[in-house]
């Protein structure tokens, strides 16, 4: 693969958010069977595109591809041709591990006032961002849906948001959170149980969303979703208790987003 496949490559697996690392020979010394700028791709699965020089160099390369992918953190390896690695030339190699992960996903169901704040919010916190209203075919976001997604529905009905819940909830999303008030959760715990759901699913719903910073309008109720988002994507494992983040009905920032909060 050469260097404008390998770059074109790079583009498309973050287009269609697939993870993967990129290994690239950073130094060598002595004798060695690729040098400096040499680069691989290394995919979520183990397989590759390009090469470092194949061997033992590369298996481990793959291995620990694999780790760094895992632990989302770059890495460099270092390897002594000897022949425990498959070779006597003698030389030295140092590969860098970089780990291509795909921008976690922000998915809002519900293009109303708040929605349309948050994915304001969401896209400038880095955060790649779909904003769709309540009459829109979700299927195909659902299918593409990974731990790296994060759902905030807010329509503006309480109907459509439980089935929205309803839709998202068999997915392996990082993040599902909902409009609302605790009033609104006992209603959709009422409607999933009825549908099926289990206790430990249900748990997963963050209702009502955001965290609690007394927010009122559209924006600052934007504030504290995207902080919460934010919260979660740090691995801060309280953010996954749910907090009121509007205590008081919002004023006149759009009645539809009104009923939605104060429900």
């Amino acid at each position: 693969m050469d260097e404008l496949a390998l770059y074109e490559e790079i583009v498309r697996l973050k287009k269609t958010r697939r993870p993967a690392v990129l290994a690239t020979v950073i130094e060598t010394n002595g004798s060695s069977p690729r040098k400096a700028g040499a680069k691989m791709l290394v995919y979520a699965d183990g397989a590759i595109s390009g090469t470092i020089g194949g061997g033992k160099i590369e298996a481990d390369t793959i291995i620990a591809a694999g780790e760094a992918l895992r632990d989302h953190a770059p890495r460099t390896l270092s390897f002594s041709l000897t022949e425990a690695h498959g070779s006597v030339c003698g030389g030295e190699v140092t590969v860098y591990l970089e780990p291509l992960i795909a921008a976690p996903q922000c998915v809002i169901i519900g293009d109303g006032h708040v929605g349309r704040a948050v994915a304001e919010a969401a896209g400038r916190a880095g955060f790649l961002v779909s904003l769709l209203d309540e009459a829109d075919n979700r299927a195909e976001l659902v299918r593409r849906a990974d731990s790296h997604t994060y759902f905030f529905i807010c329509t503006s009905d309480h109907q459509q948001d439980f089935l929205a819940v309803q839709a998202v909830l068999p997915t392996p999303a990082r993040h599902i959170a909902v409009l609302g008030s605790t009033r609104k959760r006992k209603a959709m715990e009422e409607f999933l149980q009825r549908a099926g759901f289990q206790p430990p699913e249900i748990e997963r719903v963050i209702s009502p969303a955001g965290l609690d910073i007394q927010a009122e309008t559209p924006e600052e109720i934007a504030v504290s979703v995207v902080a919460q988002m934010i919260q979660i994507r740090r691995n801060n494992a309280d953010a996954h208790r749910s907090a009121v983040a509007c205590r008081r009905p919002l004023k006149a920032h759009g009645h539809q987003q009104a009923i939605a909060a104060a429900g």
